[in-house]
């Protein structure tokens, strides 16, 4: 089958790297793509916010299944369009996108469903927001309603951080994501995610990981879109993800088709596990970045098969899915200044990284006209490598992320740190 891949991002090279390798991709289109996905597609000046353009070069080049990767496309609408014109889609419609589009919405179907969440309350002013604090205690969970590129959460440890954070969210700080506050309870407990396909009616675990949102080690500093990650999560039992299916995941899928909003592509659950069991953090539209990185690292089959049954309401059909029973782990490397104001232009060489068998994962990169690979965006590559446990894991990737030079770039240097403690006292 013919395949457009939309987004330039470490998680589009993941997923079109595993989609090139599929028995059943004839040619993979990406679009913008970046200088990593070059090696496993054609890439494309398409704008996925252009809906016709988009569905003008599906028709011309034949293209069977578009999968979009980044959240953006499909809270705007894009599969929407697509499925309209008789084109395969891996991605949620408009009103389901919601899930990740709107914290609110969110918030709101776990009320209706029954799905355990953290106690919350929504604010569409600063003045309701600040009424609103007198009904929690600290720490305080302040979220931006909308999309903010993963950086739209703010933990506050006191009454007066949470009120000047509600202030600058209300004065632009995440922009229009902002206009509207969702306040939660601060829940206690371990964070995974936990991943699903579904088509709308049968749903399929897609494995776990386990992220690093914070910049700095130790998980201090301000919150990324992810430092790094590992899969799977040992944290994240077998009893636990049969709950998390069962209490969360499937409610919301049952949920969303009753209420004329049908779920196709992959679910991404971020759980809190908690003393009373797994609470849902947030949802995600899309795989995960850098999660979908450790994830592809461990899949083994035919990805575009997969996603294909998933689109197309066949998944009932589909092979089992299957991973590696070897741990991967991912290294975030970012520009000097990320998340605030990160450095352009670094040059890269990649060195023999991938020698021993680890694979880096291009998320913010541009080639000059002399072949220089230079850093363009805040998070530049995800070094990833797999072992037998996250110990050898950790060790592999670290070793790859040396061999690289990258001036301007830096790594949190502890990566997989929770697992590793627990593997060293066994």
């Amino acid at each position: 089958m013919n395949i457009l891949l939309l987004g330039g991002g470490g998680r589009e090279h993941a997923l079109a790297w595993k989609l090139a390798a599929a028995r059943s991709c004839t040619m993979l289109y990406a679009a913008p793509g970046n200088p990593g996905i070059a090696d496993h597609a054609d890439i494309v000046a398409l704008d996925a916010s252009d809906h016709k353009a988009v569905i003008g070069f599906c028709h011309e080049k034949g293209i069977d299944l578009v999968v979009v990767g980044p959240e953006a496309p499909l809270v705007a609408g894009l599969a929407d369009d697509l499925r309209a014109d008789g084109i395969a889609v891996f991605g949620p419609g408009k009103a389901a996108a919601q899930l990740e589009g709107s914290k609110g919405f969110t918030k709101d179907l776990c009320a209706r469903a029954d799905i355990p969440t953290a106690r919350y309350e929504r604010a569409t002013s600063l003045e309701a927001a600040w009424g609103a604090l007198k009904h929690f205690n600290a720490p305080f969970v302040l979220k931006a309603d909308g999309l903010a590129a993963g950086k739209g959460v703010v933990i506050a440890e006191t009454r007066e951080e949470a009120q000047h954070a509600l202030s600058e969210m209300f004065d632009g700080r995440f922009g229009s994501a902002g206009s509207e506050v969702v306040i939660e309870e601060f829940m206690r407990g371990e964070e995974a995610s936990f991943f699903a396909l579904t088509d709308g009616e049968t749903i399929l675990p897609f494995g776990s990981a386990q992220d690093h949102k914070r910049v700095g080690e130790g998980d201090t500093g301000p919150n990324t879109g992810g430092m790094g990650a590992y899969s799977p999560a040992p944290v994240l039992t077998e009893d636990l993800v049969d709950r998390a299916m069962r209490e969360i995941v499937v409610p919301t899928v049952r949920t969303l088709g009753a209420e004329g909003m049908p779920y196709c592509g992959v679910l991404y659950a971020g759980l809190m596990l908690t003393d009373e069991g797994p609470k849902l953090v947030e949802y995600n539209i899309r795989f995960g970045d850098p999660e979908c990185q450790v994830l592809m690292m461990r899949f083994e089959g035919d990805l575009a098969a997969l996603l294909m049954a998933c689109a197309t309401g066949k998944l009932v059909g589909a092979e089992p899915v299957r991973f590696s029973d070897e741990t991967a782990l991912t290294v975030v490397m970012a520009a000097e200044g990320y998340p605030d104001t990160p450095k352009k232009g670094g040059t890269i060489d990649l060195g023999k990284a991938e020698a021993g068998g680890a694979k880096v994962f291009h998320a913010g990169t541009a080639r000059e006209p002399d072949g220089t690979l230079i850093a363009s965006g805040g998070r530049v590559l995800n070094v990833t490598a797999r072992g037998r446990n996250v110990t050898r894991a950790q060790a592999a990737a670290y070793e790859a992320v040396d061999a690289i030079d990258f001036a301007q770039g830096f790594c949190r240097r502890d990566i997989g740190w929770r697992e590793v403690e627990r593997e060293t006292a066994e």
